[in-house]
């Protein structure tokens, strides 16, 4: 385990793909294709087929319109995804971390690690129902597999991110060849297909599937996804080449999330054409839709097809939320796990529940755990698009590739739109659960639980619009000036000066003022505050890489210092960073803290909670910042 510091995001593959190297405009223009198609496959995972399997044979081709919304949906907030990571060279988990304040992005953190999860028990579940339908293999047998693909995504990051891109485009090609041959098969009318394209609703029960289908349809995973891996992609800092960049990754998207579209669609209008028609109304579970696949088709190999294409679906989807969850970990935590542990730990995370629900109950909950897994990612989702919104709006950070009005006012209402759907859909989860028991303190604790996102949510909403709120001073009334306001001035000086280290480049900064204002006989109290997960709950008993590399680099500058002259004593905290340094600087009886500003204004500082205002308020001695 180690903790990052400043490091890129996947930074194993960063920029180690270079267009600008490849031959004719064509080539430069495929060198960018790739990382869209690594996010398609999460708009056509195994936890999306229950949802359009449901809608085509209760309704036949009437909510094709409703996936062709969601596409548009998804293509502006995966552009918006894309443009972020290649602005700012920050993936949306990054940018989330330097944002919001500690507690938020730990429950932030938290809801991704489920949201992925979640995505990734659907995934097993449905390559283990393939699994099942193709080789007759026990389901509970299928989900234990499924922990041997964690490996092959290791051999295909090894070989590098082009063939991974490579194997993920070959399985998407399988999905969509295994449904082009079924629509073949099924002959639909396209009179018929087309009339669905027109907005319509017929009913509540049309409603309601269709909240799911675009409740299924935009994968939060997904967005951190996305400003991460246009970072693979090797960019010049020049405006051109950005537009440029971002141009080819809005193109990239389109194609992308288009073939997702129609997998989803083929998916829908095969169900409308088998089950509507024959009047099978009911079908929502993919085995069922399996078996009667075939005879009404009156082709075995149509229920086969139907088959690969759901492994394949499995196989692909569950690659690309393994990536998310390394991505989030480092973003979120700056920490980085061993890749095995990594894997591990996000596939552990969807096969243990798997595993103790089919021994519990057997096969006949596999569905209603797809529904949950679908309800865990509603709840997640305005997590991560909210606060993308805000970045790409960010004039400060965007520049001249801030989204414009337009785009800014279609993305609010798509936010919006997604947001009602997804709360619409989690309460009444929600309530349905509480029906359901009879027991207040689990009702209890369902109350706490929508209490407590709907807090969050709305810290996550407005914390940024109360950061560009410009902070009110009172007025001061002036007075006269004392005749002895400058007695005794030239007797004043520092004898114990604290300096707030945080062993990056503004260090240089922190020490030569400190040097400047100490005389003789000032002695240097150095602080650094370690923040590894192991030294918040061992302290100065840790003994991860972190905590270990930090006393090193302590060492090193104490020892620089009193090579130089200086009484200087180095000390390491541990926990909070603003509560350890007033901490240290009182116990240290020091006259003076000398800290690095870190570029916010006063107003962000103090609500951010981790810089200078946050310190100044629990110590009673003068604060120099060092710019």
């Amino acid at each position: 385990m180690a903790v990052l510091h400043n490091e890129k995001s996947l930074q194993d593959v960063h920029a180690t793909i270079d267009p600008s190297k490849a031959g004719s405009k064509m080539k430069k223009l495929f060198a960018f294709f790739g990382p869209a198609y690594l996010v398609s496959v999460g708009y056509m995972d195994p936890g999306n087929w229950a949802t359009d399997i449901a809608g085509g044979s209760q309704f036949g081709y009437l909510l094709l319109w409703v996936l062709l919304m969601s596409n548009f949906m998804a293509l502006l907030l995966q552009s918006l995804s894309a443009r972020l990571g290649i602005v700012q060279g920050r993936d949306l988990a990054q940018c989330s971390r330097e944002l919001y304040p500690p507690f938020v992005n730990y429950v932030l953190y938290a809801l991704a690690e489920i949201a992925i999860a979640a995505c990734d028990l659907a995934e097993v579940l449905g390559m283990a129902i393939g699994l099942n339908l193709l080789f007759h293999i026990p389901l509970l047998w299928g989900v234990i597999i499924t922990l041997l693909d964690t490996f092959l995504l290791l051999y295909l990051q090894k070989l590098g991110m082009r063939k991974m891109e490579a194997f993920i485009i070959a399985l998407i090609a399988i999905i969509g060849g295994c449904f082009l041959v079924e629509i073949f098969l099924a002959k639909p009318s396209l009179p018929a297909v087309a009339a669905g394209l027109i907005p319509h609703i017929p009913n509540h029960a049309a409603l309601y599937i269709a909240i799911g289908i675009i409740g299924a349809t935009v994968m939060p995973h997904n967005l951190y996804l996305h400003s991460a891996l246009v970072q693979t992609r090797k960019i010049g800092s020049d405006e051109k080449s950005i537009r440029k960049a971002i141009k080819f990754n809005i193109l990239d998207s389109a194609i992308a999330l288009n073939i997702a579209f129609f997998v989803n669609a083929a998916i829908l209008v095969l169900a409308g054409t088998v089950f509507f028609t024959s009047g099978n109304n009911n079908i929502a579970s993919i085995q069922d839709a399996h078996k009667l696949l075939a005879p009404l088709l009156g082709s075995k190999y149509a229920a086969i097809l139907f088959a690969v294409a759901l492994v394949a679906a499995g196989q692909s989807s569950t690659i690309t939320g393994t990536l998310a969850g390394q991505i989030i970990m480092e973003g979120y935590l700056h920490l980085r796990l061993n890749p095995v542990a990594r894997r591990l730990l996000t596939r552990l995370l969807a096969i243990v529940p798997a595993i103790i629900v089919i021994l519990l109950t057997g096969d006949t909950r596999i569905d209603e755990m797809l529904v949950f897994s679908q309800v865990l990612l509603s709840m997640q989702l305005a997590f991560a698009v909210i606060p993308l919104i805000h970045f790409v709006s960010d004039r400060a950070k965007m520049g001249n590739f801030t989204i414009g009005l337009k785009t800014k006012i279609a993305s609010w209402l798509v936010a919006t739109v997604i947001l009602f759907l997804n709360i619409k859909l989690f309460l009444e989860s929600a309530l349905s659960w509480m029906d359901a028991t009879n027991n207040y303190w689990l009702k209890a604790l369902i109350v706490v639980l929508i209490a407590f996102i709907g807090v969050v949510l709305f810290f996550t909403i407005f914390y940024p619009f109360i950061l560009k709120r410009k902070a009110h001073h009172a007025a001061s009334i002036h007075k006269n000036v004392p005749s002895d306001i400058v007695a005794g001035l030239e007797t004043v000086s520092f004898s114990r000066v604290a300096l707030a280290l945080d062993f990056s480049d503004k260090d240089r900064m922190v020490i030569q003022y400190a040097i400047r204002l100490a005389k003789e006989h000032t002695s240097f109290i150095l602080i650094h505050i370690v923040e590894s997960a192991s030294a918040t709950v061992m302290g100065n008993e840790a003994q991860d890489f972190e905590t270990m590399n930090d006393k090193a680099t302590m060492a090193e500058f104490v020892t620089l210092l009193t090579e130089k002259g200086y009484d200087t004593t180095g000390i390491l905290g541990f926990k909070n960073r603003v509560t350890e340094i007033a901490r240290i600087v009182n116990e240290n009886h020091c006259d003076l803290l000398v800290i690095g500003s870190h570029g916010h204004k006063t107003a962000k500082d103090w609500l951010l909670g981790e810089t200078i205002n946050s310190v100044r308020h629990k110590i009673d001695i003068p604060v120099f910042i060092a710019r």
